[in-house]
């Protein structure tokens, strides 16, 4: 583990992001319908590993000690989790598993299995309602872990996203979207795109 390298502020956080182009400004429409004035795609955040380590360790070194001693596992929510969930694993010392959703509801598969009591983290990449987070715990107490904490590198819940276990997000934007019909004057004058990963 490296908590003693140099910690981050949320500008250098950020900085990362717009650096890589994984946050973008201007009139996107979200894989929900709404529309926003920024964009977060975390997945080009990751994909230099290099830099998904550093975002990793900067987002345990915020995790209170006498948790991050807790964790025995990390467990992810594929697919946007499964990098950072992974460096997360790596930056705790810790394995890292994920669940996948084959069919509407959450599993662990490919042979994964949790102690019964197993103390977890459940990591996200970004959390933007709560649910399938809150999916994501249900499942893994349903497979026998403990649940002592959920991270995200970034929430945008705007305060909406409430667990019964404690939040820890590396970064918090709070980036407001708007129904179709609702769009502010200013954000409807510039065109629109929508580079999310669901397909229309």
């Amino acid at each position: 583990m490296t908590f003693g390298a140099k910690a981050l502020n949320e500008i250098d956080i950020l900085n990362e992001f717009r650096s890589c182009d994984a946050l973008l400004e201007g009139h996107f429409i979200l894989s929900s319908g709404r529309h926003s004035m920024q964009f977060l795609q975390c997945a080009r955040l990751l994909m230099q590993p290099a830099r998904a380590a550093k975002m990793a360790e900067a987002f345990t070194a915020k995790v209170p000690q006498n948790i991050r001693r807790n964790i025995d596992i990390v467990v992810s929510p594929a697919m946007g989790g499964v990098i950072v969930g992974h460096e997360v694993g790596r930056a705790l010392g810790v394995e890292a598993i994920f669940l996948e959703r084959p069919e509407g509801t959450f599993e662990l598969r490919r042979g994964f299995h949790l102690e019964p009591g197993q103390k977890v983290l459940m990591m996200e990449d970004v959390v933007t309602t709560g649910l399938s987070s809150r999916e994501a715990i249900q499942a893994i107490q349903e497979a026998g872990g403990d649940v002592i904490a959920a991270g995200a590198l970034v929430d945008r819940s705007n305060g909406v996203a409430q667990f019964d276990v404690p939040f820890y997000p590396l970064v918090t934007l709070d980036v407001p979207s708007y129904a179709p019909d609702q769009i502010p004057a200013e954000l409807a004058a510039i065109p629109a795109s929508k580079p999310g990963s669901r397909k229309a």
